[in-house]
């Protein structure tokens, strides 16, 4: 059963969402985990059981002070420690763009967790288009905010694409969520929302 999001308490529309996708009691995995914010306010709301995995030492210290158990870890060397359904979740929020081999992840993902909850900027989003169309120029928007030269993003990918790619797969949607200026949408996702939020399984 989805908890209210109204009832979730944290500024953030995407961990809200991610919250209210969550079962309590859970077993949870963050794949690029940062500062363990999310899995702290699993924990504590949900009295879920989380493990993460982050690459970043700085934001490894943070989740350690957090109480957040945490392993260092390219997400793109895939969880070869893990066992087969080790896990209820699986998050992979605002890092699939970031993956050289995006397929792999989500496939690994889905064997060690149930369910896979999946995070990610859409690139179709109307301002990214006017900026591609009248400018020529790579976007620049809120949920894209880098350069290109900068950008840590490797695959650029839209709703519409991330709907195809499981359709492809056999994947099971169980849930899409969609999300522009930090509220939730309903209309026209693929060229309306700044973010899509999935729940997805085999």
């Amino acid at each position: 059963m989805e908890i209210p999001i109204q009832e979730l308490h944290t500024e953030r529309i995407d961990y809200r969402i991610i919250m209210s996708l969550v079962e309590p009691h859970s077993r949870i995995l963050d794949m690029g985990c940062g500062d363990g914010e999310l899995l702290y306010l699993l924990n504590h709301t949900l009295h879920t059981r989380s493990q993460g995995i982050e690459i970043d030492h700085d934001q490894i210290m943070q989740s350690v002070e957090r109480g957040i158990n945490v392993l260092l870890g390219d997400l793109d060397s895939g969880l070869t420690d893990f066992k087969n359904n080790s896990f209820d979740y699986v998050i992979l929020n605002n890092a699939l763009q970031e993956l050289r081999y995006p397929d792999d992840v989500i496939k690994d993902a889905l064997r060690v967790g149930r369910k896979l909850i999946v995070g990610f900027p859409n690139f179709a989003y109307y301002k990214a288009r006017f900026q591609l169309f009248f400018s020529g120029r790579t976007p620049v928007t809120p949920s894209l905010p880098f350069a290109w030269y900068e950008s840590p993003n490797l695959h650029v990918l839209t709703i519409s694409d991330f709907k195809s790619y499981c359709k492809e797969r056999g994947f099971k949607i169980l849930s899409e969520r969609f999300v522009r200026n930090q509220k939730e949408i309903f209309f026209r996702p693929n060229l309306m929302a700044q973010w899509g939020i999935y729940l997805i399984s085999l």
